[in-house]
């Protein structure tokens, strides 16, 4: 261990500290050095997703004094490129563990630092700070949330004035103001409640909370007074976050009458009890709705993860089995319905777009284009999903867009907010489903439906972690070797690499990989921004699904062959 590292212990050590837990935490540290060295070989990582870490004590964790000095760095940047009276930030939050306490202790920075803070005056989805931000012309937000990662860990994510998540040049901007603060004498303190006294800090008024739900309601592409069955059953799990009340209201008040909840995931539970892992991603995560799906007679299972920005399915098929939908599949069928319904309707606008990342599902091209819209292809992160609706905007186009989403089950049919919204899939994906079972039609026959008119496209995912002190190094090395001139993998030969690293086709700079083989298959190769992990996604097309499954397995295992190599 470093003397650096053990510095850094003493002086924890030795400081009073704002929040008790951190001081226990220390004490049991004593003597391990694994323990030491974990929580202090670096500083937390802040990037365009901000911060995530594990909660706990240390500069490496997520705790009230990282907290502060990131919020510092965030506040010296407004101050910096804002006049005052445009210092306003929007605070949000989710169920996790110290999120409220997190979310006060930044506000309170802000506040001493000048700036005006609205805060929700309880925990709020993602998409709602986004709304926020743009509905109160904000400088910029935050969002306290680890999204769907499990329990132990916590998160802050930065916006900017456009209710986007910050860029890459702004985090840099703002990370540079983060390295000039000390943790513990540069950051500017206050009291909360003296803070929200002196109107400083005040809640967002409940009119924005209101607009956001009518904005979401208005994505409907049903004619006016278009019947379809709202009574069918539906059960519905928040994971114990932020989406049930805000998917129950949008629901309710749109007629759909037979909704049941998880009750187990239902209340705010930063500990996630039934579901350790809160990513409906995830088949755990899921298991508990579908055995509430199953006893229902339920016909679609909906969940979200716990700041509302994802949302997955199952569906019942012939055999009464409940089946997991991926988010390229449902993304595919949400384009499919809303450009049918549009031109159905007359409402599909001159040059419409959707915007996808490099990594979903090439099937969505296909589709898009049948219909005559285009795709932008964009590099993954939401984010910039939302800086394309931008882009359009300023040229008076806004109402070009027509779709956005990415295969990690985030989804957004409107310009309201700029970020995925789950409180917006949940409630498309249910009029898609009332209106096709209307007609007799289950999700799955529309899929297959699809497939069989553009082919067959499997995607999948595949994480490998690589945590610790030695974790970002062995990454490093992993795509130092993807980009060593590959020529094949397994029977395939590659016909093509694409290095985002250079800045390629108009898209920022980023240390990605895609791979085009023979044979109509592509892999993207890319470290996580927000997680210690390596991401792999494997794309074929097969004659069927039997056939695209077994090119899916035979690629896939040569690509992690190389990688043991």
């Amino acid at each position: 261990m470093s003397n650096n590292i053990m510095d850094r212990y003493l002086r924890w050590c030795g400081t009073t500290l704002a929040d008790p837990d951190l001081a226990e935490e220390l004490s049991g540290m004593a003597g391990n050095e694994e323990l030491i060295t974990d929580a202090f070989y670096r500083e937390l990582e802040f990037g365009t997703g901000g911060l995530r870490g594990v909660i706990g004590a240390g500069t490496n964790r997520m705790n009230v004094h990282t907290v502060g000095k990131a919020s510092q760095g965030l506040a010296d940047y407004v101050c910096r490129l804002f006049p005052e009276e445009e210092r306003v930030i929007a605070v949000s939050y989710d169920s996790r563990i110290k999120s409220d306490l997190f979310a006060k202790v930044a506000s309170a920075v802000f506040a001493a630092n000048g700036i005006r803070v609205y805060i929700y005056p309880q925990l709020m989805p993602t998409p709602c700070l986004s709304y926020a931000v743009r509905a109160l012309k904000c400088a910029a937000g935050i969002m306290v949330t680890a999204s769907h990662n499990p329990a132990r860990y916590n998160g802050y994510k930065v916006y900017g004035a456009d209710g986007c998540q910050i860029t890459t040049e702004a985090a840099d901007a703002i990370l540079k103001e983060i390295e000039k603060t000390d943790v513990f004498n540069d950051v500017k303190l206050g009291d909360y409640a003296a803070f929200t006294e002196s109107g400083m800090i005040s809640y967002v008024p409940e009119s924005v909370y209101d607009d956001f739900i009518a904005e979401v309601k208005k994505q409907s592409v049903l004619k006016a007074g278009e019947e379809i069955d709202r009574d069918v059953a539906i059960v519905y799990s928040p994971l114990n976050g932020t989406g049930y009340l805000p998917v129950t209201r949008v629901l309710s008040e749109s007629g759909y009458t037979n909704i049941t909840l998880v009750e187990e995931q239902r209340l705010p539970d930063g500990h996630f009890p039934t579901c350790p892992y809160p990513n409906p991603e995830i088949r755990e995560a899921m298991a508990l709705g579908m055995r509430y799906a199953a006893e229902k007679q339920a016909d679609l299972l909906m969940a979200t993860d716990p700041d509302c920005d994802r949302v997955g399915i199952a569906v019942r098929d012939k055999n009464g089995d409940f089946k997991l939908l991926t988010g390229n599949e449902v993304g595919c069928l949400l384009l499919d319905y809303i450009c049918s319904k549009r031109l159905e309707n007359g409402t599909m606008p001159e040059g419409p777009v959707l915007a996808k990342t490099i990594v979903s599902i090439d099937l969505a091209d296909r589709i898009a284009a049948h219909y005559g819209v285009r795709t932008v292809n964009l590099l993954t992160g939401f984010k910039f999903i939302g800086e394309q609706i931008g882009i359009l905007e300023a040229r008076s186009r806004e109402d070009s867009y027509i779709f956005g989403f990415e295969e990690s089950y985030g989804y957004l049919t409107g310009s309201y907010v700029r970020d995925k919204d789950a409180v917006d899939g949940a409630f498309m994906i249910a009029e898609m489903f009332a209106y096709y079972r209307t007609r007799g039609i289950s999700l799955l026959d529309k899929l297959d439906e699809l497939c069989a008119t553009y082919g067959y496209y499997k995607n999948t995912l595949y994480s490998f972690t690589f945590e610790g002190i030695t974790g970002a190094s062995r990454m490093q090395k992993l795509m130092e070797k993807f980009r060593t001139g590959i020529a094949s993998f397994g029977q395939r030969a590659v016909t093509e690499l694409k290095d985002y690293a250079a800045g390629i086709d108009g898209l920022p700079k980023s240390n990605v990989l895609k791979f085009y083989l023979e044979g109509n298959a592509s892999v993207v190769v890319r470290p996580s921004g927000t997680e210690p992990k390596l991401k792999l996604y494997v794309s074929v097309c097969g004659n069927d699904a039997d056939d695209a499954s077994l090119q899916e397995a035979a690629l896939s295992s040569a690509f992690k062959a190389f990688m043991e190599d």
